[in-house]
């Protein structure tokens, strides 16, 4: 089978994560394929925030906790890195840019022997004071919208099986 297509039939969401930090070449293949997402009209408004540092990650890590309703949680698992995708949010297909940014980025993991989770609530960080104290610090205008959190890391045990694919996933009329 072609090895593209198999990275994309193995690739699993991963919820446990050794402590050690990924190292930087694995980490910069992985950016780098994000920054090959596709996006409406070329535009190229997304951006990627790598986070590394435990402060900030747990600091995120409550806020989303607190988002889901399920304070004293770790929805990041932890992941010794987050990948925060942003969009601007002027731009119209901002979430599905940023979606294929995410997409990029777990297929890349995946393909390198690394970890990944997509972990929802950005959009509702980002658009909370403490989100908009966040892109601050890091130079971006308030314009950006959370899109999702990418968890990388090396895997803490076996992946997860598969589930079957369900019935009738592809209608050909």
């Amino acid at each position: 089978m072609n090895e593209t297509l198999n990275v994309l039939k193995t690739r699993r969401s991963v919820r446990s994560y050794k402590p050690e930090q990924i190292r930087d070449e694995e980490l910069n293949a992985v950016l780098e394929a994000g920054t090959w997402a596709p996006c409406g009209m070329g535009i190229q408004h997304c951006v990627m925030v790598v986070v590394q540092d435990r402060e900030t990650i747990g600091y995120m890590s409550r806020l989303n906790a607190e988002i889901q309703g399920k304070p004293g949680t770790d929805p990041f698992y932890g992941a010794p890195t987050v990948v925060v995708v942003l969009g601007d949010g002027e731009k119209a297909n901002w979430l599905q840019d940023g979606s294929l940014v995410m997409g990029n980025l777990m297929n890349a993991a995946a393909a390198l022997g690394l970890g990944s989770c997509w972990i929802n609530r950005a959009r509702e960080l980002f658009d909370r004071p403490e989100g908009r104290e966040l892109l601050k610090k890091w130079g971006l205008p308030e314009t950006y919208r959370g899109v999702g959190n990418c968890i990388l890391g090396y895997v803490d045990g076996e992946l997860p099986a598969p589930k079957p694919r369900k019935e009738g996933w592809i209608i050909r009329p």
